[in-house]
């Protein structure tokens, strides 16, 4: 293209008549001649940035160089023999990173396509990455399509990589520097180029969320686990706090708004709860995901990773991994997670032992989650059921038995009988007695199969934990960050709770469909379904007190009470430090 044709290509673009080019590159034309003033009869040489510029420049984007780096060396080593160069600019426009034949250097770097040479629009006009960075979108800039005379030998195709907020992270360009005349040409570029952008907002994920729930998923059950489609971060409670870019396009098709903060629950018929079952242990075919649009896709769970601490410095936080999300800063449950995640890399038998609604079910799934990657959980409510033929044929894994004290006798015949015969499935009971008391219910030679270690889980009343159960619980409930008044909060940490977690997420639902506003008011909590029975030993006064923080107020509310009686009977177990 002459310096004439260039001029009169820029009046038919400023006099808004297309030329066959695409509108986005026209509209790129446009804002170079009338933003930046540019004259593309100028065969303005690359620009480079200084080395101190530079090393800047890479300073900021270490994280992600280092978290690309080894899929693009494969993407490069997939085309170099076809002459193509591969550039990493940061959001920018700087090239920060490069792959190209050592043998072109010097060509490569006249035109641009080396380390530090900066790509934005208003330096170099039309080009892969400034448009890319102006529109957000994956973008082939072909030969003349360049603004600059000084690069309409060059084919550019560009994808952007955003961060797991949603936010513009970086450019992945392919280029050539002499490419054959047809744009069609560049169609697989655009493929590779915007596949590898996908795995590296994928890769940067997984990295910077590693200790958080990460739920990818993909249109096609095939390459779920092997090259998912899109993926998202989520906290215990739910929320979605990171994501890539195919998780926008997926939960919000129109690409208005964003996911970030909102809970999972709002995109698809799926909990917290529920991601331990879209883990390895089922085929990927029986992994359905539905939107709340009804479209379906297939989904693959991956737990967070434990936080490893030194030995210096070991601490009894709760583990990682499947049980991260079952308790917050209580001493007694630390260490009970601490046993279980120990016991649940043995065959040990487990017995968990707990009220009604204590959460027996959830640790049992955490414990087979984290013992027995890619094996099957079957579960078993023990009451009414006489008749367990049906798990002669199951496959190797976890039986868990809920409820074990219903258990018939003719159904613990069976029960004995099938783990004699199975070794290959590792036994998780429940139950809501005590032991002994368990023991009187089950023959002997049964219960000692099952009572291998026993896990006892407090109640609620019992629990230190309160403030961050109450958090986790109201945040899976709203999307609107609604919060507790200080008199609500005390409220629900007086009662008894009977009903345990359970009984709590009941009534978080009542307040959450009454406030009025922001904040949850004592006005909206419903009554007690019960009333707290009077009396307590001196071992329950001690850790209810431990509980409440030393707040007398609520050890009493808690226990059914007075005041002074709590701090009478306190006094006399010598649980007050003499004054």
């Amino acid at each position: 293209m002459t310096h004439i044709d260039h001029l009169n290509e820029i009046d038919r673009v400023l006099r808004g008549q297309q030329t066959g080019r695409d509108s986005l590159v026209s509209e790129s034309w446009r804002r170079c001649v009338e933003t930046y003033g540019m004259d593309p009869t100028r065969p303005d040489p690359a620009h480079i940035v200084t080395d101190a510029e530079l090393r800047e420049h890479r300073e900021q984007s270490e994280r992600l160089i280092a978290t690309a780096r080894s899929g693009l060396q494969t993407l490069f080593r997939q085309v170099m023999g076809q002459d193509y160069v591969l550039l990493v600019a940061d959001a920018h426009g700087v090239c920060v990173d490069f792959f190209g034949d050592p043998r072109s250097t010097e060509e490569l770097r006249q035109a641009g396509l080396y380390l530090g040479s900066d790509w934005s629009e208003n330096l170099a006009g039309t080009c892969g990455v400034g448009s890319c960075i102006v529109t957000g979108e994956a973008v082939t800039i072909h030969q003349t399509d360049h603004f600059g005379l000084a690069h309409t030998q060059l084919s550019c195709t560009a994808a952007p990589i955003h961060d797991t907020k949603g936010e513009l992270s970086a450019v992945l360009d392919i280029s050539l520097l002499r490419s054959p005349s047809r744009k069609a040409s560049q169609n697989l570029a655009m493929s590779l180029v915007t596949a590898s952008a996908r795995r590296v907002e994928m890769a940067n994920l997984m990295a910077t969320t590693r200790h958080e729930w990460v739920l990818r998923f993909s249109t096609n059950p095939e390459f779920l686990e092997v090259d998912p489609d899109a993926a998202v971060a989520l906290d215990g409670t739910g929320r979605i706090i990171g994501m890539t870019t195919g998780a926008r396009r997926a939960l919000i098709p129109d690409g208005k708004g964003s996911p970030i903060g909102t809970r999972i629950d709002d995109w698809m018929e799926l909990t917290v709860d529920s991601l331990p079952d879209l883990m390895r242990g089922r085929p990927t075919e029986e992994r359905l995901l539905w939107l709340k649009d009804g479209r379906g896709l297939f989904g693959h769970a991956i737990a967070p990773q434990a936080a490893r601490h030194s030995a210096h410095h070991r601490s009894p936080a709760v583990p990682g991994g499947a049980f991260a999300s079952f308790a917050g800063p209580d001493p007694t449950l630390q260490h009970l997670l601490a046993k279980a995640a120990r016991l649940a890399r043995t065959s040990v038998p487990l017995l968990i032992v707990g009220e009604t609604g204590t959460g027996k079910e959830t640790l049992a799934r955490a414990i087979h989650v984290s013992a027995t990657q890619g094996r099957a959980l079957h579960t078993v409510r023990c009451a009414g059921h006489d008749d367990l033929g049906h798990l002669a044929g199951a496959a190797p894994g976890t039986l868990f038995l809920q409820g074990v004290e219903d258990l018939s006798p003719s159904a613990q015949a069976q029960l004995l009988a099938l783990l004699d015969r199975r070794s290959d499935l590792r036994v998780i009971a429940s139950t809501r007695s005590d032991p002994g008391a368990l023991r009187d219910r089950l023959r002997d030679d049964l219960f000692f199969r099952l009572a291998g270690a026993v896990l006892p889980l407090p109640p609620l009343r019992l629990r230190a934990d309160s403030d961050w159960l109450l958090d986790r619980l109201l945040r899976r409930r709203s999307a609107d960050d609604l919060r507790l008044s200080h008199a609500a909060r005390s409220e629900l940490k007086g009662r008894s709770w009977p009903g345990n977690i359970r009984e709590l997420g009941a009534v978080l639902d009542v307040a959450v469909s009454m406030a009025v506003g922001q904040v949850i008011d004592l006005p909206d909590l419903p009554e007690p379904a019960t009333t707290p029975q009077a009396g307590a030993t001196v071992d329950d006064l001690e850790t209810i007190l431990a509980a409440c923080g030393g707040n007398m107020s609520q050890a009493a509310r808690r226990l059914g009470v007075n005041r002074s009686t709590v701090l009478r009977r306190a006094r006399k177990a010598s649980l007050l430090a003499p004054g």
